[in-house]
C-alpha cells in the first residue's frame, strides 16, 4: 500500500465502515492516504487528504523517542500533558471543528448520487 503504484488511492474504494455505510467521510477518514503521500514526499497532497496526517508521524516519532527516553533514565516525562483535561479538550474541539469543514467540503463537491456511489448501498 506504500508503494501506491499508478496511483490507485485516487480511485480506490474506502474501507472506512463509516463511509461504507453513510457516504460520508469520519474524523479519520484520509489519515492512511495522507500518511502513504506523506512518505512519497508529496506534502500538498497529504495535507490536501487530511491536515493531521504529517502530525501523526510526527507525534509517532517523538513517541518513540521520549518512550525511549524514559525507559533509558528510568525518568517519567510529560505525564502531566498526557493527562491534562484542558489540552484534551481543546484538541477535540480542533478535530470536531475541522471534520465539520470537511463535511461542509464534501457535501458541496459531491452529488448525492456521489455520496451514494461512496457508500455500499448503491
Amino acid at each position: 500500500m506504500l508503494n501506491n503504484h499508478n496511483d490507485h488511492l485516487e480511485t480506490d474504494q474506502s474501507f472506512c465502515p463509516f463511509k461504507m455505510v453513510t457516504g460520508f467521510p469520519c474524523p479519520g477518514c484520509g489519515i492512511t492516504k495522507s500518511l502513504v503521500y506523506f512518505y512519497q514526499g508529496d506534502i500538498y497532497k497529504s495535507v490536501s487528504y487530511h491536515i493531521l496526517g504529517p502530525f501523526v508521524i510526527l507525534f509517532c516519532w517523538l513517541t518513540i523517542i521520549i518512550l525511549t527516553t524514559e525507559i533509558i533514565t528510568k525518568k517519567e516525562y510529560f505525564t502531566g500533558l498526557l493527562y491534562n483535561r484542558k489540552l484534551a479538550y481543546n484538541m477535540a474541539y480542533f478535530l470536531a471543528f475541522y471534520h465539520l469543514i470537511r463535511l461542509v467540503l464534501f457535501v458541496r463537491n459531491n452529488s448525492f448520487d456521489d455520496i451514494l456511489h461512496q457508500s455500499i448501498w448503491f
